[in-house]
């Protein structure tokens, strides 16, 4: 979101105000300047069908499996750490929930914690060489990439591929929630329409109340101009996006699993002494140690939560597929790196917001539907991945020695 530490002189401009502010939160900002762009560009290529509420709804669920792998790795790449292994590991995650649903025949309401219990425990087996050894992150994951590559093949070795008949499993990477019986407005999805009318809300009364405590304390916090554009901005975006998918079917449940993953891991990473250790470990080790932050528990701690956002991953995948295969989670690794950097975390640690690796999967997802839209081979579309990754770490780079 956009920075609050902006000097305000009452004889400047609101054009010049702006242009300051926009000018100190580059790196804030950088990452939806990218993504309207990008939803700008394809929209004009593909004569609006990229804006519609049938491709949207597709772009958002499409999204969730490596939005959640990204709030999980921006913690790690916050903490100066790597996690290859995942990609693999989700696939793993999900081979094993359909497993347990079709040949243990156990129950959707155990299957999904006990897979989570495993993915959190698959991370505390990659956090222990880093923690307790001083192994390279990039090795102790790579081995783990190349073990739950293994496990996966040979899980699905007779099969090849695992169909998962449970509805109710299948539901959550496929089905919308439930609509009142009562509608609103006609043709809609009334309550999808009032979570966003809510979120709006809750929003604009988060933010004023911010913003008051900070005057009270005397920080400097936005000009009055600036701060109601921004409120607008977002409360418009909001808006749009829920009249749109309301006009469809309404908020699946991929999109509001992933909203939760999102809200429960901003707060604990901006409200918690949890969050502060975790940015105080990536901002300076040594300094953490030495302030009496256990850095380990902490790199326990990232790593057990990428495990369990891994099994997430890998069950909205095998249930939006409605089955597991042995090419499960090929290249979700990157994918998550990807998104995270685009979101603005830092390749030197410390820096990075979980809300920011949504934006950064949305920029990777929306580039790869728009150009399958537009017909671009796929070789293309690698090209062009690779670009947006590469010029994201240059301009964290470039932005960085600004800063100095």
């Amino acid at each position: 979101m956009i920075g609050e530490n902006i000097q305000r002189p009452q004889s400047v401009s609101f054009v010049q105000s702006l242009q300051k502010v926009l000018r100190q939160n580059v790196r804030d900002y950088g990452m939806f300047i990218a993504l309207f762009a990008i939803m700008v560009f394809f929209a004009i290529t593909t004569e609006g069908i990229f804006i519609s509420a049938r491709n949207l709804s597709n772009l958002l669920n499409e999204t969730g499996y490596i939005a959640v792998l990204a709030v999980g790795m921006t913690l790690v790449i916050v903490i100066r750490q790597i996690d290859l292994s995942v990609g693999f590991l989700a696939g793993f995650m999900g081979a094993v929930a359909a497993i347990a649903l079709v040949s243990w025949g156990l129950p959707v309401l155990l299957v999904i914690p006990m897979v989570l219990f495993f993915g959190a425990l698959a991370g505390l087996v990659t956090a222990f060489p880093v923690a307790q050894l001083g192994i390279p992150s990039f090795v102790a994951s790579l081995a783990g990439w190349l073990i739950y590559r293994g496990l996966l093949q040979l899980v699905t070795e007779g099969t090849g591929t695992i169909i998962i008949p449970d509805a109710t499993f299948n539901a959550i990477g496929n089905a919308f929630i439930p609509d009142l019986p009562f509608p609103v407005v006609p043709e809609t999805h009334t309550l999808t329409l009032l979570l966003g009318f809510v979120a709006i809300v809750w929003y604009v009364m988060n933010e004023v109340s911010s913003r008051r405590k900070k005057e009270a304390y005397g920080f400097e916090v936005l000009p009055i101009g600036i701060f109601g554009l921004k409120l607008a901005f977002v409360a418009a975006l909001v808006g749009w996006i829920t009249w749109v998918l309301a006009s469809y079917r309404g908020f699946s449940w991929t999109v509001v699993i992933v909203l939760l993953v999102v809200a429960i891991y901003h707060f604990v990473s901006t409200q918690t002494v949890l969050g502060r250790h975790i940015y105080a470990v990536g901002g300076n080790p040594e300094a953490a140690e030495l302030s009496g932050i256990n850095v380990k528990r902490i790199i326990f701690v990232v790593f057990g939560s990428m495990g369990m956002l891994s099994a997430l991953s890998g069950i909205l995948f095998a249930s939006r597929l409605q089955s597991a295969t042995t090419t499960a989670g090929t290249l979700f690794e990157l994918d998550a790196i990807a998104a995270a950097y685009v979101g603005g975390v830092s390749a030197s640690g410390g820096v990075g917001r979980v809300t920011g690796s949504i934006i950064g999967a949305l920029v990777m997802t929306s580039l790869t539907s728009g150009m399958n839209l537009m017909g671009v081979g796929i070789s293309y579309q690698y090209i062009v991945r690779g670009a947006v990754l590469a010029l994201a770490v240059i301009f964290d780079v470039m932005t960085r020695r600004a800063a100095r």
